[in-house]
């Protein structure tokens, strides 16, 4: 055996680690239009071909460079990989921007909030009304689930009376309670008749 082998080996793993991705193939990247100068931000980063993945089927989405990049920096700050492209996509195709898409990738929300950040946008609600709602589930205080938004409004109530629920703090369930007896409400008008007179016969 040639031991002086071993310090080099030894020194190699210090460097490089165990779980450095030595020969990612950065190619698709570069494919999908990807400049070389965020490829070696990426390559910094560490990034594993199981991400280029990833950033591949976002950049064709439309993300740019700088978001694919920081996508990453944030899931390695979080202690994981990335593999969110399909919320980030979501969320790209229902109207958000990216600068959205980056605060819950920073949050390390993007999973969590994607599928309800899409039905708000289906819901209807302004821009400020998704934006506050958001900004409350990033921070991790309390707000009605979309599908209960939508059954409030569903109903008939506005957004700024939805609004001052949400600001009050409102839970799913007193919504439901709510929501059903304004169903109900609805529902009873719905059904009463009124009586046709007719002509009377002499």
């Amino acid at each position: 055996m040639n031991y002086k082998l071993i310090p080099a080996a030894f020194l190699l793993l210090r460097l490089y680690g165990c779980n450095q991705h030595l020969f990612t193939d950065y190619r698709p990247l570069d494919q999908s239009g990807m400049w070389s100068s965020s490829v070696e931000q990426l390559k910094k980063l560490n990034t594993s071909d199981a991400e280029v993945g990833q950033l591949t089927k976002m950049k064709q989405a439309g993300v740019s460079d700088d978001a694919c990049v920081q996508a990453i920096a944030d899931a390695h700050s979080h202690q994981h990989p990335f593999s969110s492209a399909d919320s980030a996509v979501n969320l790209m195709h229902a109207g958000y921007a990216e600068s959205v898409i980056l605060e819950m990738t920073k949050a390390d929300q993007l999973d969590n909030l994607s599928g309800d950040a899409v039905m708000l946008r289906l819901v209807g609600l302004s821009d400020p009304a998704v934006d506050t709602i958001l900004h409350k589930r990033m921070k991790g205080q309390r707000t009605m689930s979309s599908a209960e938004i939508g059954r409030l409004k569903n109903t008939g109530l506005t957004e700024a009376q939805i609004m001052e629920r949400i600001n009050r703090g409102m839970t799913d369930a007193e919504a439901d309670k709510e929501a059903a007896v304004r169903e109900a409400n609805r529902n009873h008008a719905n059904t009463g008749f009124t009586r046709v007179r007719g002509r009377r016969r002499y």
